[in-house]
This record gives C-alpha cells, sequence and structure tokens, in this order.
C-alpha cells in the first residue's frame, strides 16, 4: 500500500481534520484516508466502460458477423510498456 506525506499542512486545517475524525469516531489518519477516496473515487462516477456498454446496447448491439469482423481486425501483439524516461 502506498504511502503519502503531507508537508506544510496549516495547522487549522490539521485541527479541523482532527475534530472531524473525532467526530466520525476514527483516527485523523483513517479520515484523511476517507476523505482522499471520496475525492478521488466519488459515488456515482461515470466509468467508460460501462457508458460504452450501454451505449451498444442502446444501439442494438453487433451482431455474430460484426463481432467475428472486429475480432479479425484487432492488433492480437502484446503493447510494449510506456517508458517513463
Amino acid at each position: 500500500m502506498a504511502v503519502v506525506t503531507v508537508r506544510n499542512l496549516p495547522d487549522e486545517v490539521h485541527r479541523a481534520l482532527r475534530v472531524r475524525a473525532a467526530q466520525h469516531g476514527r483516527s485523523t489518519e483513517a479520515e484523511i484516508r476517507d476523505i482522499l477516496e471520496q475525492a478521488a473515487k466519488p459515488e456515482g462516477r461515470l466509468k467508460l466502460g460501462s457508458l460504452l456498454t450501454a451505449i451498444a446496447r442502446e444501439a442494438g448491439g453487433l451482431t455474430e458477423a460484426e463481432a467475428e469482423r472486429i475480432n479479425k481486425l484487432r492488433d492480437k501483439a502484446s503493447a510494449e510498456p510506456m517508458g517513463l524516461e
């Protein structure tokens, strides 16, 4: 699991986090994890795969022949990992 350090957090923000954590009955660290998770992965967010599936269903989907044609055209070669240099 990743570890994140937050530097230069204003004292008043830290106090507010401690108060909020106490109201929710958890540690300050657990409260911060919950805040970050809610911000990064909000409920009801749109997921691209689900959206594309819904669009395909609304459009009537693919016939077996269309699906087979796409599979024949699809590039099946392994992708090279992206370099970070």
